[in-house]
C-alpha cells in the first residue's frame, strides 16, 4: 500500500490524541495484519468511500483508552463503557476527518461514514473490503492502541 493513504493517518493520530487528550504517542513499525481479533479491548471503526474504498479502525487497550478519556473528560475513568465507547467513535471520527483533510491537498478526496464502536476481550474488526490491512502499532504512558488502515487496491 502506499505510504502516502498511510501517513496521514499516522499524523492525525498523534495530533488527534495530544491536542485532545494530551497524550503523547509513538508509532512503532506498521505491519501487514492477517487476522480479524482486534489487538486491543475496544475499537471505533469507519468506513470511507472516494479515491478508494475501505475501513479505519483505532483500538485501544483498556489503559490507553482509560488514560485518554479520563484526559479528555478532566476526570478519572476506571472503567469501560458507554461514555468511554462514545469517546472511541468520537476520536476515530476526529482522526479520520484530519487524515482526509491532509489527503484531500494530496488530490485523494474521500467520504467517511458514521463511526461504530465494538469492544470486549478478543473482538473482531471486519473491513469492508478486501484489500491489505495495514496496521500501525502506538505506544502511550497509558498503554498501547493500534491503527487499521484496509484500503481497495
Amino acid at each position: 500500500m502506499d505510504a502516502t493513504l498511510i501517513n496521514p493517518f499516522i499524523n492525525a493520530t498523534i495530533n488527534v490524541l495530544e491536542t485532545m487528550a494530551f497524550v503523547k504517542s509513538k508509532p512503532g513499525k506498521p505491519f501487514l495484519k492477517k487476522e480479524d481479533v482486534a489487538r486491543g479491548d475496544v475499537t471505533g471503526i469507519i468506513g470511507l468511500t472516494g479515491a478508494a474504498n475501505g475501513t479505519i479502525a483505532v483500538t485501544f487497550d483498556e489503559g490507553s483508552i482509560l488514560k485518554v478519556v479520563s484526559n479528555m473528560f478532566g476526570e478519572p475513568m476506571t472503567e469501560l463503557n458507554s461514555e468511554v465507547a462514545d469517546a472511541v467513535g468520537e476520536i476515530t471520527n476526529m482522526i479520520s476527518g484530519q487524515a482526509r483533510r491532509e489527503l484531500e491537498g494530496l488530490g485523494k478526496v474521500f467520504e467517511a461514514a458514521i463511526p461504530s464502536v465494538v469492544s470486549g476481550k478478543n473482538h473482531t474488526i471486519t473491513h469492508y473490503t478486501d484489500g491489505p490491512k495495514i496496521a500501525i502499532p502506538f505506544s502511550t504512558e497509558g498503554g498501547q492502541f493500534t491503527i487499521e488502515v484496509c484500503l481497495e487496491r
